[in-house]
């Protein structure tokens, strides 16, 4: 047991001086645990290492594409495991390079793939902003309802939930449409 306390006081040492991992490690670790609660940072999904070929242009359309990076992506990773490490992730990006920088040679090639990676984290990209078009704005003004839409909503545009969908039972005995419905008990005692 104290063998693995000892093991686990290392690992948070390790975190705390920056200084020894690398660019390129840290931009894997960012990349790691993108839309992943649980990831450690040690490994990364397929889906994650596409993004960080996308956000950090490794794929460029012409020489690099994403099957490209899909391909090696399958190729590096173990059978039964669906993620890579982040030495098969330096193999990764050294496949790609040769592909990427071509006719460089591979340590440049490497090195070339490395700056674009280095220091990287993911691009969030904007949150999808709704469109004010004219169209939907007519389609969701609700004070231009008709027919048995209108019922649905109150004279501020809210929404009367249930009771705008179904029609509820008027148990109080008057005719639907009724426009004096509850008065008759002010009229008998006024006129006593």
């Amino acid at each position: 047991k104290p063998a693995k306390r000892l093991s686990s006081e290392s690992n948070s040492h390790e975190g705390a001086t920056a200084g020894e991992i690398s660019a390129l490690e840290e931009a894997f670790r960012k990349f790691a645990v993108h839309g992943d609660t649980r990831a450690t940072g040690k490994e990364m999904h397929g889906k994650n290492w596409s993004k960080l070929c996308k956000d950090c242009h490794v794929i460029d359309g012409k020489n690099v594409t994403t099957t490209d990076v899909d391909i090696v992506f399958s190729k590096i990773k173990g059978k039964s495991v669906r993620t890579i490490t982040f030495e098969q992730f330096k193999e990764a990006l050294q496949e790609l390079s040769k592909k990427r920088f071509k006719g460089k040679s591979d340590e440049e090639a490497l090195q070339e793939m490395y700056k674009l990676i280095e220091g990287k984290g993911p691009v969030i990209t904007g949150v999808t902003k709704t469109v004010a078009s004219p169209t939907v704005s007519r389609l969701t003004d609700t004070s231009k309802f008709t027919g048995s839409h209108k019922e649905r909503f109150d004279a501020s545009g809210k929404g009367k939930g249930r009771a705008g969908r179904e029609d509820l039972v008027d148990n109080s005995g008057y005719v639907s449409g009724y426009k004096h419905a509850g008065t008759y008990d002010h009229k008998v005692q006024g006129n006593k």
